[in-house]
């Protein structure tokens, strides 16, 4: 089998902007003719750390594989839920608005994650049309996208927030916790840590609960027949997209 490796270009573009606070996105664009299909990657970091830096690999290497990657700087942490949504939500639209000038095909725009971002991928995927992560208009509405995504890909999900939260509070204390704080390679993903996090980001265990992507399955009835859902890591507690055959 032959590898086609081909020549990209990045490029830091800001998409949205929050008052004098701008959100950036990397765009990684391959070289040719397209137009390109092209994926959304969202960064882990607990809902409270990281940037589109994380996933820098990521995007060199698919993009050198002919996709349009799109690695982005979302609202988290203090900004709580579901800020980090209704900007993922508006990027996906925003990219799709301008998919002339990017060489990318609208009909064939992906997402994927890592960890928290593996969360925020199925969410995002499963509540397109949610009217909380859809209150920032695109332009001038002249064109109607919407957050409809082909595929999602995600790695090791944190694909239950509530459960996540209430095993970790189990574990704050004794060996077991010293053990894991002696693993953890950031205060982040230490039980306290990450205790917190979900605390800052999410206030209370009802939104962590509202927050678990199949406590929207099946508001949008027509997702499965055009977008499909792989993953690894927590592989058998990841959803599957409402009526898709495909599952994690």
């Amino acid at each position: 089998m032959t590898t086609v490796i081909q020549d990209f270009t990045t490029e830091d573009i800001d998409y949205v902007r929050h008052g004098d606070r701008p959100l950036t996105l990397r765009l990684f664009r391959p070289a040719g003719a397209g137009p390109f299909p092209a994926v959304v990657v969202l960064h882990p970091g607990g809902w409270a750390h990281g940037d589109l830096t994380g996933c820098q690999q990521q995007g060199e290497a698919w993009a050198q594989a002919g996709l349009t990657i799109a690695s982005l700087d979302f609202r988290q942490g203090a900004d709580r839920y579901p800020s980090s949504l209704i900007d993922i939500n508006y990027a996906i639209r925003w990219l799709k608005s301008n998919a002339g000038g990017f060489n990318i095909n609208p009909d064939q725009v992906g997402l994927s994650g890592y960890s928290s971002g593996g969360h925020l991928a199925m969410l995002a995927a499963m509540r397109l049309d949610d009217p909380r992560y859809t209150e920032i208009p695109v332009g001038d509405g002249a064109v109607a996208f919407d957050a409809t995504v082909r595929c999602v890909g995600v790695a090791w999900p944190v694909i239950d927030p509530l459960s996540r939260y209430r095993h970790t509070k189990r574990h704050l204390t004794g060996e077991a916790a010293a053990l894991w704080a002696q693993s953890a390679p950031e205060d982040h993903h230490r039980p306290d840590g990450i205790v917190d996090n979900h605390r800052l980001y999410w206030r209370n265990e009802d939104d962590m609960a509202e927050g678990k992507p199949v406590a929207g399955a099946g508001k949008r009835g027509d997702l499965g027949e055009s977008a499909g859902a792989l993953g690894s890591g927590e592989a058998g507690r990841c959803p599957r997209l409402p009526g898709s055959r495909f599952g994690c």
